[in-house]
């Protein structure tokens, strides 16, 4: 069975591919056309056709258009209704729906010999529930779990609560918009000055900042219901706070008390969510999809706080992954079984040679040493700041030790530095990477393997002094946890940093800058290296250095 996925219907347009079971590839097109989420002028933002991303799956499997059984669509067109009908304000939702209904049409152009009958289109948070469950790492025969799925909208809901086992949904609650608690925070995002249904990770890490001083009043408004939803009307903002027009540098501690209210609210809710479906399924894994899982902070309350044992979140849970999920989902009605996902690098790679012949083609002189880890260990022991490409990107918004920008954690002026460099707000958080056999004498209260960073952790009380630049002002970190089977070159530097300063952890923040999608091709990476303030690249098992700052030389 062989099926494309396609994202492209709000933003972050995505496409996968499922091969027998195996998950081939799966690509933001943001990492090819170098628009982050996707974005345009409105009203193209919302579905931009990853068309891209669609070839490169087809090239990486060696097939043709014409090969494919299917192609699943995450957007299911007859099940929308029109906003007004909602209770939203949607100016451009007739001509999204037209779009989603004509889409058999513009995929069979854009990929010649595809027949539009193949075209299938799977319900939004199906898609992101199968995106979840049906690929989960769960060793039970059969897999049983139950799935959490909460968005911005989908169709005509937010939120699909359900329980899967032997490859099949059953749904148990549904939440209809305009109810959301994804346009809620959305809707906070914007007021507070920021890009919505793009930067609400800065809202979650503003919330830090702030004290929950609005938490009652929202309490009496947001809250869940019976039958397994919740109401979430959205507030007047300018009651909390006036709203920022997102040019001002300052942050009045007003602003981050609206933040630290919402996400305090959120994480409740989540937990009252979660609870209530663990008592209707009794399962022992929660698998979780939608822009709302991408909040790590309340994911980990729900690990800590309900009954389920286990946690898993897809990695890339927001609309980029319902590619993925499509995909998934039609290829499990086939009564095919899928395998459990166990790493996110699903993007593209280049061999050694290839990464060799891209420094040649632009001058740049590098080196590829016997001990690398043991080299980049040295530059970043003695505080240098290390960009790092290595292997198949990551699928999601996480660097994971693919596309990383690389820091000494013991240096607290790191933070202030990677935030310069990055060119974003400085009450950002950058995250840190340890081996999984050191994880839990530094990190506690979350879940281990935590592989995709998307729960956090209190930072141990001994440690937080000895690695300040990944201790946000909160205690808690952001956890990635590296072993030698999924990122083994990672594993050799943690190693050798660690033999140099004795801390088995290192700065991880993802290599980019503001405003633009994650590093993705070695041309990407040069164009980065050569523009920003970074001592050393890696390409692979090469190594380049900073002119004037460290001595190289052309292998």
């Amino acid at each position: 069975m062989r099926v494309l996925g396609v994202n492209a219907i709000f933003h972050d347009p995505s496409a996968a591919l499922v091969v027998d079971g195996r998950v081939v590839g799966a690509a933001e097109e943001e990492r090819f056309s170098r628009r982050k989420h996707g974005k345009r002028p409105v009203p193209f933002s919302a579905w931009e056709l990853p068309e891209q991303a669609m070839r490169w799956c087809l090239d990486e499997a060696g097939l043709r258009p014409e090969d494919l059984d299917a192609v699943a669509y995450s957007f299911d067109p007859a099940l929308a209704k029109p906003a007004e009908d909602m209770g939203l304000e949607d100016p451009w939702d007739a001509l999204r729906r037209t779009y989603a209904e004509a889409a058999p049409g513009f995929l069979a152009t854009a990929l010649p010999g595809l027949d539009r009958e193949q075209v299938r289109f799977v319900p939004h948070h199906v898609a992101h529930a199968a995106s979840a469950a049906l690929v989960a790492p769960i060793e039970a025969a059969g897999r049983p779990c139950s799935v959490l799925v909460l968005d911005g909208r989908g169709e005509q809901a937010s939120h699909l609560a359900g329980h899967y086992e032997a490859g099949r949904l059953e749904p148990l609650a549904a939440q209809a918009l305009p109810h959301s608690l994804g346009l809620l925070y959305e809707s906070l995002t914007e007021h507070l000055g920021f890009l919505r249904s793009s930067d609400e990770y800065k809202v979650m890490a503003l919330a830090s900042y702030g004290r929950p001083v609005h938490l009652d009043a929202l309490r009496e408004t947001i809250r869940a219901t019976p039958d397994g939803g919740f109401e979430a009307p959205l507030p007047d903002w300018s009651s909390f706070a006036p709203r920022r027009s997102g040019g001002e540098d300052d942050w009045p501690p007003l602003y981050a008390d609206l933040a630290c209210s919402v996400q305090a609210r959120l994480e409740e809710l989540l937990v009252e969510l979660a609870t209530w479906l663990h008592d209707r399924t009794g399962d022992r894994v929660l698998t979780m999809a939608g822009g709302t899982a991408l909040n790590c902070v309340a994911n980990s309350r729900i690990w800590r706080e309900t009954a389920f044992e286990e946690v898993w979140v897809q990695p890339a849970a927001g609309d980029a992954g319902t590619a993925l999920g499509a995909a998934l989902h039609v290829h499990a009605d086939d009564g095919s079984s899928a395998e459990p996902m166990v790493t996110a690098a699903l993007g593209r790679q280049w061999s050694d040679d290839e990464l060799a012949a891209w420094l040649r083609r632009a001058a740049v002189p590098f080196t590829t040493p016997e001990d690398l880890a043991g080299e980049v260990a040295d530059v970043l022991a003695a505080d240098g700041v290390v960009g790092w490409f290595d292997g198949r990107s990551e699928f999601g918004p996480r660097a994971l030790g693919h596309r990383s920008l690389l820091a000494h954690p013991g240096r607290a002026a790191n933070l202030e530095r990677l935030n310069d460099v990055k060119g974003r707000e400085q009450f950002r958080p950058v995250a840190p990477m340890v081996l999984l056999e050191r994880a839990a004498e530094i990190f506690l209260d979350g879940p281990l393997p935590s592989p995709y960073m998307l729960f956090v952790h209190r930072v141990a009380p001994a440690w937080r002094e000895q690695i300040p630049a990944v201790v946000h002002v909160d205690g808690t970190a952001r956890v990635q946890t590296v072993d030698d089977a999924t990122t083994p070159r990672v594993a050799a530097l943690l190693r050798a940093f660690e033999a140099r300063t004795g801390l088995p952890v290192v700065v991880n923040t993802s290599l980019n800058t503001a405003g633009r999608p994650m590093v993705d091709d070695p041309r990407d990476a040069l164009e980065l290296f050569g523009s920003a303030p970074v001592d050393a690249l890696v390409l692979g098992p090469h190594l380049v250095r900073r002119a004037g700052v460290f001595a190289g030389g052309d292998s």
